[in-house]
């Protein structure tokens, strides 16, 4: 019995471990609200990077920062850079969104290069320019990290048949409209 109990302790600690090891989403916003919004993103496309400049600071404004709504970000690479920044905003597994924000913020700045090496050195000295204390190589290596990224994509096509960026989706429904703030904002109003 005694060892019964001890192999259900360490299994328990080890469940435990797996749990805290676990990559965080990048969230913003009340983790409980009722309204979710998921952000399938290319840290590469330029609509995206329009979305956080355009529509994303409203939102936040309003329905974020309110407790009205969340905003779940999903990696949908289209290229191996934006694959590599999508792990480097993974990398510090906080959850926070500051990594992904200014990489959006300040995409021309990153985003260039005729080679992945080349756009890779533009990523990481881009990094070192802003203050952001990341371990570039292990990050972009990092098995855990990839998979995480990937397994966005893949559910995206799977669940939510994503097949452009950015694609919101709001309580599991498609956005179909034109993504701006006033479209956006009239389909948020109707779930309030």
């Amino acid at each position: 019995m005694k060892k019964f109990l001890i192999f259900i302790v360490l299994l328990l600690s080890t469940v435990s471990n797996i749990n805290a090891n676990e990559i965080k989403r990048i969230i913003v916003g009340n983790k409980d609200a009722k309204i979710t919004i998921i952000a399938f993103e290319s840290l590469t496309c330029s609509h995206c990077a329009n979305f956080h400049k355009d529509v994303y600071p409203e939102l936040k404004k309003e329905y974020l920062d309110t407790g009205l709504a969340k905003i779940e970000f999903r990696h949908f690479p289209l290229d191996i850079a934006a694959f590599n920044a999508s792990k480097i905003s993974q990398c510090n597994n906080d959850g926070d969104s500051k990594i992904l924000n200014s990489l959006f913020a300040n995409q021309q700045k990153w985003v260039k290069g005729s080679s992945i090496e080349e756009a890779n050195k533009n990523l990481q000295k881009f990094l070192i320019n802003e203050g952001y204390d990341v371990d570039f190589e292990k990050c972009i290596n990092d098995t855990e990290i990839e998979d995480f990224v990937l397994n966005d994509r893949i559910d995206g096509v799977k669940q939510f048949k994503v097949n452009a960026t950015p694609t919101i989706i709001i309580n599991n429904k498609k956005f179909e409209k034109t993504l701006n703030y006033k479209n956006l904002k009239k389909a948020l109003e109707k779930l309030i």
